[in-house]
């Protein structure tokens, strides 16, 4: 009888789904375990997984701890549902009444967020424990996206650390040169957010800081049915928000850049300035067209503008908010429009940065939807595409800014066709495969599991 259980077993584990989500796994713990040895040898600093240990216990750095609980808590039951909140609530009431009583130090005054990280490991010793089958691996599913979703977090602050700290030089003239073929966008926005006053900066700053919270509603959605049908959807935003995380990065180490209020500005949050920027010109005079060459910068502002990942990920929202009622449609239109309003308008970006921004999103989309679908020749054609388009984009920025500064109406066009030839590959290419799909598979029936608690 052992041995029948044991094939079983190991049969189990040798399907190609579970061989996928077993190398997934592993590829994410050693990309974990290589960040925190590179944020400790270069920056000087725990990594993400020292950090979210330390969590556990001490006070948590403001982030997404309760929207990555109310993602796990999506394959509970309401009653469930309502024992986890609660257990969350109860446990950052105690953890507050003690670092008050012992006036103990906190991060930038924040308190909350033990109390879900709590109720996440706990729900994964109960997946272990206390489930079996499919149960087991639903409630795993969604602990591990709830924190993936804070370890994405985490993991985004140590890269933009690790680019300030191993790239001294950034190559702001190359992208200010080549953003006159667009008519230096950040400049004009700059100046419009500057006439708009205190309430239109007010709310494009709440916009530009809440991205994750749009992410979590729309994926809510998303996967609202999850309780009742026991399964995840093959696709969701999630899963793109996190890959569009963690890829990005890389980009930054290639291609350094700290942005026009850095750059040409003097800076933000207390870090950058004038003393460092090429001259204090933004919003009120574009620079000249010269010869760009890098220029040196601190070792504290984030060389995290190409390309913009604010704008691929409120690309990623308006694209999966299209399924969504009318006000969640709207909703993720009004997002994507202030989040690139917002990104121009404070100087963090450049024009060029939000082009290679869209077409970074759709060409991740169009990946990850072809994996769920199985690989075709028209997915496959699509993803290529994108991503000679990204190659060219950036290719172009960095030699062949002069060319492209210097004749606008050649050039300006040119990156504009060529990220809407992206926009239509990809509406044409889904569509498609929407006229094609199944009708979907109907729900199975919950296993009988032990409660919560």
């Amino acid at each position: 009888m052992f041995s029948r259980i044991d094939r079983s077993a190991f049969a189990a584990w040798c399907r190609p789904q579970a061989i996928l989500w077993a190398t997934a796994g592993v590829a994410t713990l050693g990309f974990l375990i290589v960040l925190e040895i590179v944020a400790r040898r270069y920056a000087g600093v725990p990594g993400p997984m020292t950090t979210q240990v330390k969590e556990v216990i001490f006070a948590p750095k403001p982030g997404p701890l309760y929207a990555g609980m109310a993602l796990m808590m999506l394959v509970l039951t309401w009653r469930q549902r309502f024992i986890a909140a609660g257990a969350a609530v109860g446990i950052d009431v105690v953890f507050v009444l003690v670092r008050w009583a012992v006036d103990a130090k906190t991060t930038e005054g924040h308190y909350f967020g033990n109390g879900a990280l709590w109720v996440m490991l706990g729900c994964a010793v109960i997946a272990v424990t206390r489930r079996t089958g499919r149960e087991r691996v639903l409630l795993l599913k969604g602990v591990g996206l709830g924190l993936l979703l804070v370890a994405g977090r985490k993991t985004g602050d140590t890269w933009l650390l690790i680019t300030a700290k191993t790239r001294p030089a950034v190559l702001d003239p190359y992208l200010a040169t080549a953003d006159h073929a667009l008519g230096n966008p950040s400049w004009v926005a700059g100046r419009i957010l500057e006439a708009t006053g205190p309430i239109g900066n007010h709310l494009l700053h709440v916009v530009y800081a809440q991205l994750a919270v749009a992410a979590v509603v729309v994926a809510l959605y998303q996967l609202r049915d999850v309780a009742a049908e026991r399964r995840f959807p093959r696709h969701h935003l999630v899963r793109t928000f996190l890959v569009i995380g963690l890829l990005g990065p890389a980009i930054y180490m290639i291609f350094p850049v700290v942005g026009p209020v850095f750059a040409y500005g003097p800076g933000a949050s207390g870090t950058g300035g004038v003393q460092w920027a090429v001259a204090n010109l933004w919003p009120h005079t574009p620079p000249s067209i010269g010869i760009p060459h890098p220029v040196p910068y601190d070792e504290m502002t984030p060389r995290n503008c190409m390309p913009s990942l604010h704008t691929a990920w409120a690309t990623a929202i308006f694209i999966h908010s299209r399924k969504g009622p009318r006000l969640l449609r709207r909703a993720g239109a009004f997002w994507l429009v202030a989040t690139l309003g917002a990104t121009l308008g404070f100087g963090y970006h450049y024009g060029v940065d939000l082009v290679a921004g869209v077409v970074f999103a759709l060409a991740i989309e169009t990946a990850l939807r072809s994996f769920d679908r199985g690989w075709d020749r028209s997915g496959i054609r699509l993803v290529l595409y994108g991503a000679t388009v990204f190659t060219a984009l950036l290719a172009s920025y960095r030699y062949l800014p002069v060319e492209m500064g210097t004749h606008p109406w050649v050039s300006g066009p040119l990156l504009i066709l060529a990220m809407t030839s992206v926009v239509y590959g990809y509406v044409r290419t889904t569509r498609r495969w929407e006229l094609k799909a199944p009708e979907a598979a109907p729900a199975r029936q919950a296993e009988p599991q032990p409660e919560l608690v």
